[in-house]
């Protein structure tokens, strides 16, 4: 998969909001505490970051996005809003939507999906559902239906590894491209040029609005981060488009 460039989607001097490609990794090691970061901004523009006057050596990942998974991801400046982002995301205060194209069409339309989840002894690269794993909550809704597939928003009550993913996955509703938990599911497609479009390099999972609660120091924030190609691909070949919405200014 070529790789594309890491985008600022919001900058000022606490805080910074990077639009991550798929293929990057964000996972840390103890030998390497700012591989991730590091990693991230090594495909984010250097002009840009130096215009915008952000030194990479200050700042410090507040959260994480799979591998495969695009979108919005926050970054602090300094450690005190370290912490206070950490907080406000540990309290549930900041609102996180994804957008999935999933195999199949949910019903209802509308839900909460709330199985606890647990790594999975068979498989470590993978979670699965558990009666006594730690509790897990994800909202749904259905944006739009189209052949074989639907376009859903996602809204994670709690933060679990690989959540969404393994949420729909029990749901009936692989994830277009999640090979891990859903397998190559784009072979039933007759359509030539559907199939291609249902058979993206990465999972079409992305991490597209990002809503900040009134905190002090901080003003509220709704912004909004660009699908990838490959993404805007699918939909475009699927004929569905993206509801809009009012937010701040990039």
């Amino acid at each position: 998969m070529e790789q594309v460039p890491a985008t600022i989607v919001y900058a000022d001097d606490r805080l910074v909001v990077v639009n991550k490609p798929p293929g990057i990794s964000l996972s840390t090691r103890r030998s390497e505490p700012r591989g991730a970061v590091d990693r991230l901004l090594a495909s984010t523009d250097a002009e840009d970051l130096s215009q915008r006057g952000i030194d990479p050596r200050t700042l410090l990942l507040v959260h994480r996005l799979d591998v495969g998974t695009s979108g919005l991801v926050m970054l602090a400046r300094d450690q005190e809003t370290h912490r206070l982002l950490s907080r406000e995301l540990s309290e549930r205060r900041v609102e996180k939507t994804y957008l999935a194209l999933v195999w199949g069409h949910p019903r209802p339309r509308l839900g909460r999906y709330d199985w606890p989840l647990a790594p999975d002894r068979r498989d470590r690269r993978k979670m699965r559902v558990d009666p006594g794993g730690s509790p897990a909550a994800t909202r749904y809704r259905t944006v739009a239906d189209a052949s074989h597939v639907s376009l859903v928003e996602l809204s994670p009550e709690t933060g679990r590894t690989h959540q969404l993913r393994v949420h729909l996955a029990r749901a009936g509703h692989w994830i277009v491209g999640d090979d891990l938990y859903g397998g190559p599911r784009h072979r039933a497609v007759r359509d030539r040029n559907l199939q291609l479009a249902l058979n993206p390099s990465h999972l079409l999972l992305h991490a597209w609005r990002l809503g900040l609660p009134d905190i002090p120091g901080f003003r509220s924030l709704r912004l909004e981060a660009p699908l990838p190609k490959e993404f805007l691909a699918a939909l475009e070949r699927l004929g569905i488009s993206l509801p809009s919405a009012d937010l701040d200014a990039l």
